[in-house]
């Protein structure tokens, strides 16, 4: 299940968010998501904010499988030195972008901010990994974020064609290179920072 609000929030309070209340401030996010921890949202599912709408999907067994092998493959290659997240939330460029990237390295030298989140200038490399009903999102319009705010390397793995897309060179807000790989054939990574060859051999297909 896909959850999409565009028009308005209906808060589990009665409370109700139209675009004409929005705050045109960082406070809007943080208000958006404490507001979102109050609904009854189903365990399992993952829950973003990608242009100010609201989108919950479920997390598949296919989709987890890659998303460890993604991680388990970092951590063997860097150690326990860096921050490797899943599923957890960063603000990127443009109103209502709240993201929880399926996998994102953090920069070694990295501070939290403030609010306890890293910034998008510390994010090395993102990993998406698409699921049917927010396939959009990750070809599109985060895509756009990513390469906006300077991620060097963002990854999408499509279980469903079984190939995956990555994106490198970003400038004037876009990607300027992009390399697509077969399930089974690796991913060379090592001309960028990250430095390695990425396998998918493992990487199950839907």
């Amino acid at each position: 299940m896909t959850v999409e609000l565009t028009d308005r929030i209906d808060m589990a309070d009665g409370e109700e968010l139209s675009p004409d209340d929005v705050p045109q401030s960082d406070r809007f996010l943080d208000d958006m998501f404490d507001r979102l921890e109050r609904l009854p949202v189903p365990e399992g599912y993952k829950v973003e904010i990608v242009g100010g709408t609201v989108y919950m999907s479920p997390q598949r067994q296919t989709h987890w499988q890659i998303i460890l092998e993604i991680a388990f493959q970092l951590r063997s290659h860097f150690g326990r030195g860096p921050v490797i997240n899943s599923d957890v939330r960063i603000d990127f460029p443009g109103h209502g972008n709240g993201f929880c990237p399926d996998i994102a390295k953090i920069a070694t030298d990295a501070k939290c901010g403030v609010s306890g989140r890293y910034a998008p200038k510390d994010v090395e490399f993102i990993a998406e990994v698409i699921s049917k009903d927010t396939r959009e999102n990750d070809y599109g319009p985060k895509k756009d974020a990513y390469a906006e705010a300077g991620v060097p390397v963002y990854l999408i793995v499509d279980p469903y064609t079984a190939k995956c897309h990555v994106h490198t060179s970003p400038k004037d807000g876009g990607y300027h290179s992009e390399l697509i790989v077969d399930f089974g054939e690796p991913v060379d990574l090592t001309s960028t920072l990250l430095g390695l060859t990425l396998s998918t051999w493992d990487f199950p297909r839907d």
